[in-house]
């Protein structure tokens, strides 16, 4: 006699919302971003602070909270503004500054990356290089203006020295530190491939350093700035410091202030173009950029 087995009964399956009709599987998921209200965009929202900030002032300066001989108001700020840029001095101002700069910027910067090459690309220019630098790092570097007054006269040379030894010493550090940074596994790498020295040194020991040389020359524009106004402070004639000295003889908050936004937006300047140059010469680099 046989048995007939039933099959056991099978587990119940989830049902196929691909076959059902009018489902739309994109409307079960989520959209991002949903239930929140319209996205403001970022420029507006990073806008609101320093509008917040001058509204603020300018009230305070209304109200007397804020006396005009302690600081000016931002529509008399502005009025100074537009007068320095009528009459021409501004502008005539930003091109002796930056014409400083630019010139302190290039010797200081071929120094600062030949000195860091010699040192991070051999132990004996390591040696040799490393430790004179490291020590003069550590002089404070305006403390040297009276003897650059006395060895280079009270000209343009020693504004330019100034804003070179400070953004030289900046340039080394990043570039040395981002050569001897290099993963040696990519060096290992480059040699199994028959790279010679020189070739490890162009197609992988530069590229790696690259990075760091970017913040290097972040890191030295602001310095150069910082040296300029120290620097035009040197019996100038002309320039943005020099405006600010006459300003500060005669009590013109507001035209000192011109002179401090003036200093501030060509910094931002400069660092929104090694921005565009990082994101040039670093595309290779995946970074994180925030959520």
């Amino acid at each position: 006699m046989t048995v007939d087995h039933a099959p056991p009964p099978s587990a119940p399956s989830a049902p196929d919302i691909s076959v059902l009709p009018g489902s739309d599987v994109e409307s079960l998921t989520p959209a991002r971003g949903a239930g929140r209200g319209p996205s403001v965009p970022r420029w507006l929202r990073r806008a609101v602070g320093p509008v917040l900030l001058l509204l603020l002032w300018q009230l305070s300066s209304s109200a007397g909270v804020l006396p005009a001989d302690v600081l000016a108001s931002p529509g008399t700020i502005a009025r100074a503004g537009g007068e320095l840029i009528v009459d021409g001095t501004l502008p005539n101002a930003m091109g002796v500054s930056l014409r400083r700069v630019a010139v302190g910027l290039l010797l200081g910067g071929a120094v600062g990356i030949v000195l860091a090459l010699v040192s991070g690309l051999s132990r004996l220019g390591e040696d040799l290089v490393d430790a004179p630098v490291q020590m003069l790092r550590t002089v404070p570097w305006v403390g040297l203006i009276p003897l650059f007054i006395i060895w280079l006269g009270i000209g343009e040379a020693p504004k330019v020295a100034l804003i070179a030894l400070g953004v030289a010493f900046h340039l080394y550090l990043n570039v040395y530190a981002g050569i001897r940074g290099v993963d040696a596994q990519l060096v290992e790498a480059g040699e199994s491939l028959g790279l010679g020295r020189w070739g490890l040194v162009r197609h992988v020991v530069l590229p790696g350093a690259l990075p760091g040389a970017m913040t290097g020359l972040r890191y030295s524009l602001a310095t150069a700035w910082l040296a300029l106004v120290f620097g035009e402070s040197i019996n100038a004639d002309a320039g943005i410091g020099f405006l600010m000295n006459q300003a500060r003889e005669f009590f013109r908050t507001d035209v000192i202030v011109v002179c401090l936004v003036v200093y501030a937006f060509l910094g931002l300047l400069a660092d929104a173009l090694v921005r565009t140059l990082e994101r040039l010469l670093l595309q290779w680099r995946p970074t994180f950029t925030g959520q």
